[in-house]
């Protein structure tokens, strides 16, 4: 897989600050207030090793970033069955905040946001929850998925 990158935001207790996320299809990697994290899904993000991490600078549970909000937004693209292909949004928010973790997600497609209603962490079924919302005949194109 191509490697790939997002733009976005991290907010703790301490503030935020705008980030990019990194992936090569198998590890996230993204460098917050110095400190290099990465790890294969978002929910286990944890300090690159060898890397000090500050005392009390990041909220780390069994070693794994926790107690944040991480924001950002990805180029997907929507294809046709008949093979036609526009570009789409899927904006992300996920908090790893007490007392309970969420994530939404929307697509914003074809001048119209299509949102998952589901309280889930997982991004599949999130996903599949947006693509059967789509217009008949249109769907995410699986590869550009593969990184999250």
């Amino acid at each position: 897989m191509t490697p790939q990158s997002w733009a976005g935001w991290y907010r703790d207790r301490l503030g935020s600050e705008a980030l990019t996320i990194t992936t090569d299809g198998t590890q996230l990697r993204t460098r917050i207030r110095g400190v290099d994290f990465a790890g294969a899904s978002f929910d286990s993000l944890g300090p690159v090793p060898g890397i000090p991490t500050e005392s009390g600078t990041f909220a780390l549970d069994g070693g794994n970033l926790r107690d944040f909000v991480m924001e950002w937004d990805m180029p997907v693209p929507v294809a046709s069955d008949d093979g036609a292909v526009q570009q789409a949004t899927l904006s992300c928010l996920l908090s790893l905040k007490p007392p309970e973790p969420d994530l939404g997600v929307a697509l914003h497609f074809g001048g119209a946001v299509y949102a998952s209603g589901r309280a889930e962490l997982d991004f599949g079924s999130v996903l599949d929850d947006i693509r059967r919302q789509l217009p008949y005949g249109w769907g995410l194109q699986p590869s550009a998925l593969d990184a999250i």
